[in-house]
């Protein structure tokens, strides 16, 4: 898997949400227990065989380049995107002229997770589609009984239920030519990418996690990933 993927973390984003925590501290190198955010994806990829890693940077960026030239336990060949500007989730990659390999993996930089990529990665070659998203499910449940109506009229009763979802988990994989959809320097989020390559016809596949996965976005993830790690191997 290694050899054929370009890997790219983002992690140029403010973490509006999560103010005051980073006011004075990008929220990648927000600590979980004893470890960066950032960190537990990065021994997340060495630990399957990724040695090289693209991170795009932004806020506070040179915070998280001089973290990573003080710990770098993996021996990890980093390079660091920098954006002059917030070019959002994906708009970054148009800045790397070095994509070599034939598929570029992208991810937030803010998710815990233990999920395997190789996995991914298998599934990805067998529907043989030319993007992926993972998703993680997401069950609503209707507390009531569901009336349905028609130009005011009752027209069925249905009993109370739930509906599952799909949620995007901020983790993509990419044939190497989606990127040219991405414009020039211009804020574009990968699912504006997804939607483009949707438009031109394109096959996207769906990667359900079953593993561990958390978006640190607001104050109350930021909690439970507090509480999650003491529980969870990541």
């Amino acid at each position: 898997m290694h050899s054929k993927i370009d890997v790219v973390i983002m992690a140029g984003g403010k973490g509006n949400r999560l103010m005051p925590l980073t006011q004075n501290t990008p929220k990648p190198l927000l600590k979980i227990g004893k470890k960066a955010i950032i960190e537990y994806n990065i021994d997340l990829l060495a630990s399957q065989q990724i040695k090289q890693i693209n991170i795009s940077v932004n806020y506070l960026k040179e915070q998280i380049i001089e973290h990573f030239k003080e710990n770098n336990k993996h021996q990890i060949d980093f390079n660091f995107i920098i954006e002059s500007k917030t070019l959002g989730t994906i708009g970054s990659l148009k800045l790397m002229k070095h994509l070599s390999k034939d598929y570029v993996l992208v991810m937030n930089a803010d998710l815990l997770t233990n999920i395997n990529f190789e996995a991914l990665f298998n599934d990805f070659l067998l529907k043989k589609g030319d993007a992926l998203i993972a998703t993680i499910p997401y069950n609503v449940e209707i507390p009531h009984d569901v009336i349905e109506t028609k130009e005011g009229l009752v027209t069925q009763l249905k009993a109370k239920h739930s509906y599952s979802y799909n949620l995007n988990a901020g983790i993509y994989l990419f044939k190497k030519e989606c990127i040219n959809f991405i414009p020039e320097n211009t804020f574009f989020d990968a699912t504006d990418l997804i939607k483009v390559l949707l438009e031109k016809g394109k096959k996207i596949t769906n990667y359900p996690i079953s593993e561990y996965w958390l978006d640190i976005g607001k104050p109350e993830d930021f909690k439970k990933a507090q509480e999650d790690i003491k529980n969870i191997k990541l």
